[in-house]
């Protein structure tokens, strides 16, 4: 499952911005401020830029808090609004402010706020690099809306009028992450590589580093920067938030877990930054700690958002019923602008899972409709937050392989000892495999199930993985979910290895049709069909034809 939440570039980018005044003791009360947001500590920035406020009620203070609202895990709109308001009372003319507004209709899904912010930098007369580079942050602040393009015009501009001075890191910095959003990660890597010689802290810059790997899937990479974030300030709360999204993408929940209590240790006690942890929590399927947290903060945060966590809660414990009242409530209180394809897809799951125990036909149809309509919608946006077929099938299975299910099924000395060796080293495919393959000879079909999945995470192009998937799926009961499995195997081996996979090809095939032959016919006839030509003899596609051709 990927991050519920739709995980914006500047959660992953961890913004870091300086600006220097004049008087020293001002620039130095700014750094502690900028290094707080920075390391993910918002409620010590919003305390260090309320101090600053009362001490001097400048624009540019007012537009500093402001900032900082929206650059929290989750923004919040009405407080940077308030503040950047109170700028512009301040000082009609500041600039900074005005891109601030800018970015909240921007953040809020309207783009015609790209065009207010081009004329806030043109009324600049682009004197100031300052304003360059507040209008490109803005503009790579929310990678749904965005302006890539126009964010590196104004900082290659930014750049050009500071090299006098010295370019500050944060320029690159943002650089990088309008290039990213471009998807273009060699000129991003090229940018953070800048400013790693001017960065204070290079650990932000690691970190950058490790998070434009991961999006690459480049993971051996990641990690090594990840690494060096750590050795460079084992307190920057940010690398461990990537460190715990490198260990969540090869399912090593133990040492996720271990990662979270290390960010939650040196982040800070923000709600929204606590938000943030119950989200990984959850992405972790440690939905215990997730709800724990979540429930520590939610009486402190006025954001929908936790309604629709507490739905996907209420979704892995299979309580259905809570899970769409809490999804109603979100929508019902969000900006429309906020509700995404996957949180359709999720209320589609949701029908299902209240579909299954419904007794009144007509109510049972219902919802079944609404739920291939809502899923439909995640699947038309090519939204891949979770695998919504899948999910389907283990809500119509009773549900998914769990590692606590796994733990409990049948293991032996072999598996506890390779169990050991996966944990030592997540990219192992030689002891995953092994691994796997001990569980399925245990017939502990959850923890096979489990294992084959990381193999397929680790080597996403290996089809025998998929084949494997499907055996165990189908000998746990979980026809619906081995079909899938099966069929992912099919459509993975590549043509040079078709006549060396003709058997397996020819079973995949054959299971897939004997699997539908009840639901879809004309599947099961043109699958037991490929089956035979693949492998005229094979008696049990043989017999399944006969049958369903009489």
């Amino acid at each position: 499952m990927k991050d519920i939440m739709i995980m914006n570039v500047k959660k992953i980018a961890f913004g870091a911005a300086v600006v220097f005044f004049a008087g020293f003791a001002t620039a130095q009360t700014l750094q502690d401020g900028i290094n707080s947001i920075d390391s993910d500590k918002f409620a010590q920035a919003k305390t260090n830029f309320t101090d600053m406020i009362a001490k001097q009620p400048t624009a540019e203070n007012y537009f500093y808090l402001g900032n900082t609202f929206l650059k929290q895990g989750e923004p919040d709109y009405a407080q940077a609004v308030d503040n950047f308001n109170k700028g512009l009372a301040a000082d009609s003319k500041s600039y900074v402010n005005k891109i601030g507004l800018a970015a909240v209709k921007l953040g809020k899904g309207d783009n015609s706020a790209i065009a207010e912010i081009q004329k806030v930098v043109s009324d600049s007369k682009e004197k100031d690099p300052e304003v360059l580079f507040r209008a490109a942050e803005a503009l790579t602040l929310f990678e749904k809306n965005s302006s890539p393009d126009l964010a590196i015009q104004f900082l290659n501009k930014a750049v050009e009028k500071a090299e006098k001075k010295g370019v500050p890191a944060y320029y690159y910095y943002t650089l990088g992450d309008a290039y990213r959003l471009k998807r273009m990660p060699g000129e991003a890597m090229s940018a953070y590589d800048k400013a790693l010689p001017l960065a204070k802290n290079k650990a932000s810059v690691y970190t950058r580093m490790a998070t434009l790997w991961m999006a690459a899937q480049q993971w051996q990479q990641a990690k090594q920067n990840i690494d060096k974030a750590i050795g460079v300030d084992a307190t920057y709360a940010p690398a461990y938030k990537a460190m715990a999204s490198y260990d969540i993408r090869y399912q090593q929940n133990a040492k996720a877990t271990q990662d979270l209590i290390n960010y939650t240790k040196y982040a800070d006690e923000d709600p929204y930054t606590q938000l943030e942890i119950a989200k990984l929590y959850f992405t972790n399927e440690d939905y215990a700690n997730s709800k724990s947290v979540l429930d520590k903060i939610f009486d402190k945060i006025e954001d929908p958002i936790k309604f629709k966590l507490r739905a996907y809660q209420a979704f892995a414990d299979k309580n259905y019923t809570e899970a769409k009242q809490n999804m109603d409530t979100f929508v019902s209180k969000a900006e429309k602008t906020r509700v995404q394809p996957a949180d359709q897809g999720l209320q589609g799951l949701i029908a299902a899972g209240l579909a299954k125990d419904e007794k009144d036909a007509a109510k049972k149809s219902a919802l079944m409709t609404e739920s291939q309509q809502k899923i439909a919608i995640a699947k038309a946006a090519k939204d891949e937050t979770m695998k919504w077929d899948l999910e389907l099938a283990n809500i119509a299975g009773g549900g998914g392989a769990s590692q606590a299910e796994a733990d409990k099924g049948p293991t032996n000395p072999t598996i506890e000892a390779l169990k050991k060796q996966v944990a030592a080293n997540a990219q192992d495919s030689d002891a995953l495999f092994k691994l796997a393959t001990a569980y399925q000879d245990a017939k502990n079909w959850n923890g096979a199930i489990l294992t084959w999945q990381k193999m397929s995470a680790l080597l996403p192009d290996w089809a025998p993985a998929y084949y494997s998937q499907g055996y165990s799926y189908q000998q746990a009961g979980n026809n619906d979910a081995a079909k899938i499995a099966y069929e992912k195997f099919i459509s993975t081996v590549k043509p040079a290895d078709q006549e060396a996979n003709k058997q397996t090809l020819a079973y995949a095939y054959f299971a897939v049709a004997y699997m539908s032959k009840d639901s879809d016919i004309a599947k099961a006839k043109e699958y037991v069909a490929k089956s035979l030509q693949l492998d005229p003899t094979y008696q049990d596609a043989v017999k399944l034809n006969a049958a369903i051709n009489k």
